[in-house]
């Protein structure tokens, strides 16, 4: 085995292992165990309480300077004692629209440093179930609004038969709505739109409708979404069809959408227009829409092979225009000079007359 497959390999294992730590933590504690991979030997889940019995994440609405109390139950499949780590950190979405958790380590301002547990390493014993309890604590000035997190449960840096290191994570997300004024928000910033038909022979191409996403108040937000093309004056719209909902957003977070948008004519000037209509989700899970904002962006659609086209056209034009002229030119002054030389002529007859 060459060094640069042996390379390729070793490469391969440690984006393997890394999306295997940090795969979306946790939507069901099911999804989560399988996400860790097949030898993992634990498993988590939601204690049983006044809050539910069979919930698969935790969601809290807490006023400013309250507590809550709750608690995660791990389970050791496993023959041997498992020394685990617990923590809590601060989620957001990814770039793939996947809820994530930061990594150990990373500065949290929200439910990462709001959740306490008693103690930041549990021992479960072979076979065992051990219920951990923890405090979310609000501070006084908490902001509000909605805040996304998760508690966390890791085997810490393990070495594999290569030597990788693996950090195998299992956790539940924690979602947090602080009382007090609510302001949704989301904005349509920095539209863009490109036409790509410009050698089209039909006259027509696709545009791209390309605009960011930005939750600009205090909630969890979404969207519907839709899109049109027009040219001048709104003539001869092409709507984009369907457009997929964007993941939620957290409050500050930004999501950026291209839009295809198919058969858009050549109309020189074009402009590309974003309707969303934002979706505020509730404790409950349900969403209420809110006013829809718009972003327009406006851009070119030239037909450059019908310029093209155009332009040598209209260049025979003109080169026949001035091919006749300059004939019918040449004809004249042949002309002239045929009745100049036949006057001379006459003149010269009359004087040997006369």
């Amino acid at each position: 085995m060459t060094a640069s497959s042996l390379s390729s390999r070793s490469l391969l294992r440690v984006v393997a292992a890394l999306v295997a730590a940090g795969i979306a933590l946790l939507l069901s504690p099911a999804i989560a165990a399988h996400a860790a991979g097949d030898d993992a030997t634990w498993t988590v889940r939601t204690a049983s309480n006044a809050f539910g019995s069979d919930r698969t994440s935790y969601g809290y609405t807490v006023d400013p300077g309250a507590n809550v109390e709750d608690a995660i139950v791990v389970a050791n499949h496993g023959d041997a004692p498992l020394d685990l780590s617990v923590y809590a950190s601060d989620g957001y979405t990814t770039d793939s629209g996947q809820f994530d958790l930061l990594v150990a380590g990373a500065t949290s301002v929200g439910i990462g440093a709001w959740l306490h547990t008693d103690a930041g390493t549990v021992t479960i014993p072979a076979g065992r179930t051990v219920e951990i309890p923890f405090t979310v604590s609000v501070p006084d000035n908490a902001t509000p609004g909605d805040y996304a997190g998760g508690i966390v449960t890791s085997l810490g840096a393990q070495q594999d038969a290569e030597g990788i290191s693996v950090d195998r994570r299992l956790g539940i997300r924690v979602m947090l709505r602080v009382g007090g004024a609510l302001a949704p928000g989301l904005a349509v910033e920095d539209p863009r739109i490109e036409w790509g038909g410009g050698f089209s022979p039909a006259g027509t191409g696709d545009a791209t409708l390309t605009y960011t996403l930005h939750n600009t108040g205090n909630t969890l937000l979404s969207a519907q979404q839709s899109a049109v093309a027009t040219g001048p004056f709104g003539w001869f719209p092409v709507d984009a069809g369907d457009i997929d909902a964007p993941p939620q957003l957290l409050p500050g977070e930004t999501w950026t959408v291209s839009v295809p948008i198919r058969g858009v004519p050549a109309v020189f000037w074009l402009a590309g227009t974003a309707s969303i209509t934002p979706l505020v989700t509730d404790a409950s899970g349900s969403t209420t829409p809110l006013d829809v904002v718009t972003g327009t962006a406006v851009g070119w659609a030239v037909p450059w092979l019908l310029v093209i086209v155009a332009v040598v056209v209209a260049g025979l034009i003109v080169l026949i225009v001035r091919l006749r002229r300059r004939g019918r030119a040449t004809r004249q002054a042949q002309e002239d000079a045929r009745v100049q030389a036949a006057v001379e002529q006459a003149l010269a007859e009359k004087e040997r007359v006369g």
